[in-house]
């Protein structure tokens, strides 16, 4: 019986603050294991292509996948209901306002095949921690004064990793999303880094680059 899987032996982190490369990933993205949450290992990460996602009952785990999910801003679609909506005031978007808020719903959204939220307790002191430093941003949506939906995500300054949204009622997220493509458009940010291939996301306009693609986006950009 053979294995197509090449065996990558796996790195376990230490105190020291460093990852090792990317390219030494296994197939499905996982590159490291273990380590912390702090603010300078979290912006070491992202600014090299890596971001965290593990559940409570695993070890905290580091990943870059290939190929990589993105956004090239330009390219968002918006769908004429979208275009209707955008356009008739249902919806008000604020920024930054009620990071927690939004961390907390997305980490309570059910996900399919998911047992559990990989937003742990860790990992929303973790972001909160980035938000008051000025790294974490969200976007909120507001139908009146409720909250109804929104994102949140690591701002690199030109690239804008998202992390995750939520939405409560139909169209919400997109709301944010688009809203979020068109802004970072704007002051001319070079993608919206989505991680990993969802059907959602590709709808939105998102596609997948290698990672040597993105990864040589994110040092372009430095």
């Amino acid at each position: 019986m053979s294995h197509n899987h090449e065996y990558r032996p796996l790195f376990f982190l230490t105190d020291r603050l460093q990852f090792p490369s990317v390219e030494n990933a296994n197939s499905e993205g996982l590159l490291a294991v273990g380590g912390d949450l702090s603010p300078e290992r979290l912006m070491l990460a992202y600014k090299n292509g890596i971001f965290p996602w593990f559940d409570s009952e695993s070890p905290i785990m580091w990943w870059s996948p290939d190929p990589r999910m993105v956004l090239f801003p330009h390219q968002i679609k918006i769908s004429k209901s979208m275009w209707k909506v955008l356009k008739n005031g249902r919806f008000r978007l604020t920024r930054n306002t009620c990071f927690e808020a939004v961390i907390e719903r997305c980490s309570r959204i059910k996900r399919t095949g998911q047992k559990g939220t990989w937003i742990t307790p860790g990992m929303r002191e973790a972001y909160i921690e980035l938000h008051r430093k000025g790294h974490a941003k969200s976007y909120e949506v507001w139908e009146g004064n409720r909250l109804v939906g929104g994102l949140y995500g690591i701002d690199l300054g030109h690239v804008f990793c998202g992390e995750s949204m939520f939405s409560e009622v139909s169209n919400a997220s997109k709301f944010a999303f688009i809203k979020l493509a068109q802004e970072l458009e704007s002051q001319n940010y070079a993608l919206i880094d989505c991680q990993v291939y969802t059907r959602h996301l590709a709808s939105l306009g998102a596609e997948e680059i290698s990672r040597k693609e993105f990864v040589a986006l994110l040092r372009k950009q430095r």
